[in-house]
């Protein structure tokens, strides 16, 4: 398949679909932005795509914790389709307000079929008792994200108020032992945070920043890899042009590496 079709979930704050919608199609997919109720009312047109993606944003407000309703939503209106499509060789892949979702609907950490649908870790309010806004450095942990193939590093902005992960030690132990951290927060010296601020911006156990399926075919991070799909998109973007007059702006950042390898999957 040379041009995989990616269903963007929109609605009721979602609020970085376009973005996210761009980054994909700009990678050589089809892109479809579709409204949650718009999905419930037909949910069978799921099976017609082959990425799924929840954007980042604030849906319902997080008026009852972030991505908590829409992640119910999905589970009364959608769970057997949902399940259908991760039990194809597709992808989904939550990105802030999405991995919350993806969290409290029980895709992740799912490690099989009998255990999704099952929250056995959780994203709370960050350590600072603040919304933060930065740019973090990240390092691939070791998972086989289908999504982090050939990526050792990263920097990413985070823009969150409850990204702090945490979960039980048996949990965590767990986590560890199936390969299923996907990336970690860590300094500009690619040592780790070891849960220091602001290099770890929340207070996540473990310095994690993203967690894979045991598949590797479902990601949920909190960094936004959209953000950072253009070099012109980066905080030092005004040296590196001062510094190299003829460097192009639409060259890959960072981020692009993520819906890159999403699309090639299917390639």
């Amino acid at each position: 398949m040379a041009c995989p079709k990616v269903l963007l979930l929109t609605g009721y704050g979602i609020n970085c679909e376009e973005e996210t919608a761009y980054a994909f199609q700009a990678c050589g997919a089809k892109s479809a932005i579709v409204h949650v109720n718009d999905l419930i009312a037909a949910p069978e047109k799921l099976a017609d795509y082959q990425i799924f993606v929840v954007p980042g944003g604030f849906s319902y407000g997080d008026d009852t914790g972030s991505g908590n309703a829409l992640a119910n939503k999905m589970r009364h209106s959608l769970w057997e389709e949902l399940m259908a499509f991760v039990a194809a060789d597709h992808l989904v892949l939550g990105i802030c307000n999405g991995f919350q979702v993806l969290v409290n609907l029980g895709l992740l950490p799912g490690d099989g079929d009998s255990s999704f649908g099952s929250r056995r870790v959780a994203l709370l309010a960050n350590s600072s008792a603040r919304y933060e806004c930065r740019w973090v450095h990240l390092a691939k942990g070791e998972s086989d994200s289908v999504f982090l193939r050939g990526v050792e590093s990263l920097f990413l902005p985070v823009a969150h108020g409850e990204g702090r992960f945490f979960c039980a030690p048996e949990t965590l132990a767990e986590l560890q032992a199936q390969r299923q951290v996907a990336l970690r927060y860590v300094d500009d010296q690619q040592q780790p945070a070891r849960g220091v601020f602001p290099v770890n911006p929340n207070g996540s156990l473990d310095d994690i920043a993203g967690l894979s399926g045991a598949r590797g075919r479902i990601l949920g991070l909190m960094p936004h890899p959209e953000r950072a799909f253009r070099l012109n998109h980066l905080p030092d973007w005004p040296l590196r042009a001062a510094l190299d007059p003829g460097l192009d702006w639409r060259g890959p950042g960072p981020g692009q590496v993520i819906f890159a390898n999403a699309v090639s999957y299917f390639s």
